[in-house]
């Protein structure tokens, strides 16, 4: 297990099942999380204050193709698989995000991200994301390059 998998797990461990906010205890984890990682200990502060974390069982879908996008996801721990129409599947796994592109331009959703096992999530409503995009230009610069790196990996496939 991760060092990110291994916090997200102990700090979920003493919360509530279901949806719950995060907090301060959640800043390590959300530090090891690529994403996050050229954020400053205040700014992982906003992040925490406005996210929830929530949980799903193996096999269970997390977001379905063609469904409105209103939520930002990162994987916390577990392992969740990605189905496109015409791509090949590709497994996310803790530190991996997705949601991001309906939230963006309003589109449904693109793909049907399913958990492969017991799956933590952190997640960030679509009106907080783009406040936080806004705000925090080193996010905003790393969700850039992870669009064009799946844009040219989508390229590369077709």
């Amino acid at each position: 297990m991760s060092q990110l998998a291994a916090g997200a797990a102990a700090r979920a461990a003493v919360g509530k099942p279901g949806r719950n906010r995060m907090g301060r205890d959640w800043i390590p984890v959300l530090a090891e999380v690529p994403l996050f990682t050229n954020l400053s200990r205040r700014h992982l502060k906003r992040v925490s204050s406005l996210a929830r974390t929530r949980r799903f069982h193996s096999g269970s879908s997390i977001v379905r193709r063609g469904d409105p996008g209103s939520t930002f996801y990162v994987l916390l721990d577990g392992t969740a698989r990605v189905v496109t129409p015409k791509g090949r599947p590709h497994r996310l796994k803790a530190g991996d995000f997705f949601g991001e592109m309906a939230l963006f331009d309003d589109s449904p959703r693109s793909a049907d991200v399913l958990a492969e096992d017991e799956v933590l999530t952190m997640t960030i409503n679509c009106s907080a994301f783009r406040k936080l995009v806004r705000s925090e230009p080193a996010l905003a610069v790393e969700l850039l390059r992870t669009l064009a790196a799946r844009l040219r990996a989508a390229e590369k496939s077709s």
